[in-house]
């Protein structure tokens, strides 16, 4: 299942750019987009905004912020390096915060057992926040919690 904004449910729901409203670290986020836009921004007050924004609008919030250069992103003041564990860690959390959201939730099984991709994502981690792998390796691990979850109780 190819993930895309402009594709059919679920793909679409589990896409980066869903308003999916969520909680991370006391910040309201409105979709995972606004989240990980706000990373190229060092000032916690922008941040705090453009986790309020959603899909193409928060795409657009961080689409002059040349991280790329530095190799690094920030949250609530914390500098965290492109290639660390530390960002991997904080990717994860933010992740796990989304996944209380009950649509993504939903839109997460409804994808049943199909293999998650994202053709339009970049590979290297250089270039992007986030890269296809740790994208939809993070959707599929989430969805499988859910899925033991669920049977567990």
């Amino acid at each position: 299942m190819d993930i895309g904004s402009k594709s059919k449910y679920p793909s679409n729901a589990l896409s980066n750019f869903a308003p999916h409203p969520f909680v991370f670290d006391d910040v309201p986020c409105n979709s995972m987009e606004g989240f990980l836009q706000a990373l190229k921004f060092k000032a916690e007050a922008m941040q705090r905004h453009v986790c309020t924004l959603v899909g193409l609008a928060a795409k657009r919030a961080g689409r002059n912020k040349n991280w790329q250069r530095e190799q690094r992103l920030w949250w609530k003041g914390v500098p965290y390096p492109r290639k660390s564990q530390e960002y991997q860690d904080l990717l994860d959390r933010a992740y796990a915060a989304l996944a209380k959201n009950e649509k993504f939730r939903n839109a997460l099984l409804a994808s049943g057992d199909a293999v998650l991709t994202h053709t339009i994502g970049r590979v290297n981690e250089s270039e992007t926040i986030l890269t296809r792998s740790e994208f939809c390796g993070r959707l599929t691990r989430l969805r499988a919690a859910i899925v033991e979850e669920q049977r567990a109780s």
